[in-house]
């Protein structure tokens, strides 16, 4: 207080709280501590990405941010599954944010390929279908790729043989038969995406398939299914009666 009983340029109304923070800062806490207590499986998807998101943003409330991502992009798949220059429009989401979602769907697709390089593919069919889906539910663009098999129907390999547009990739069956030889592959699953989400097999699916399936059948190497990945499911040729 001044001389003349006027409470002076740096006086305050109100006492400081010194421990005194930002509401996120316990918010952190409590949710790690939830983690610890009940495992993540029991986070809700928001929360999992909010943990993923304290890595690169560590001053920040980024609940709002966790949940603009899944708005955005459909569910924690779609997030993780975005390409790189598609999660940078997101409105808080910079170059680390960027590649941590990126670093958490590479994980996730190389646990998904061990399970299914582990054990005979036609064994473990739902690990195989977790995979495909994880691989290319979310691809904005039309992929066909060659699961190529051995004789105890093990992968060799997973194989990109064509890419295209949002609706056509383009399949040339006698280099799948050539790049199956290369592999001394006795079997094949053919895999592909609908970029539009119904994973339904059109005309021109059925079609192509039948070529492949001619084209492999007189080097003796079957054609176990083929399958069509969209964000709606997977489509099984066989399981549909179509091969």
């Amino acid at each position: 207080m001044l001389q003349d009983g006027s409470p002076g340029l740096f006086a305050l109304d109100k006492p400081v709280d010194v421990a005194a923070r930002p509401h996120h800062l316990g918010h952190r806490e409590r949710l790690r501590d939830r983690a610890r207590a009940g495992g993540l499986g029991a986070l809700p998807d928001y929360e999992l990405l909010e943990l993923c998101l304290y890595r690169a943003i560590p001053r920040a409330d980024v609940k709002p941010l966790a949940k603009a991502l899944l708005a955005r992009f459909g569910g924690l798949t779609g997030v993780l599954s975005a390409p790189l220059a598609d999660l940078r429009t997101v409105a808080g989401v910079g170059e680390a944010v960027a590649l941590d979602l990126k670093l958490m769907h590479e994980a996730a697709l190389r646990i998904g390929r061990e399970q299914v390089q582990k054990r005979p593919v036609i064994s473990s069919w739902s690990a195989l279908l977790a995979y495909v889906k994880t691989e290319l539910a979310h691809e904005p663009r039309e992929q066909f790729r060659v699961l190529f098999l051995d004789k105890k129907n093990r992968l060799i390999a997973d194989e990109m043989l064509g890419q295209g547009t949002v609706d056509h990739a383009p399949v040339y069956p006698r280099e799948v038969a050539r790049r199956a030889l290369e592999l001394s592959a006795s079997a094949l699953i053919l895999v592909h995406n609908h970029p539009s989400g119904d994973p339904h097999p059109s005309a021109a699916d059925v079609d192509m398939t039948r070529q492949v399936a001619a084209a492999i059948r007189v080097l003796n190497i079957a054609l176990h299914d083929h399958l069509v990945v969209g964000k709606d499911g997977v489509a099984s040729f066989k399981a549909l009666g179509l091969l």
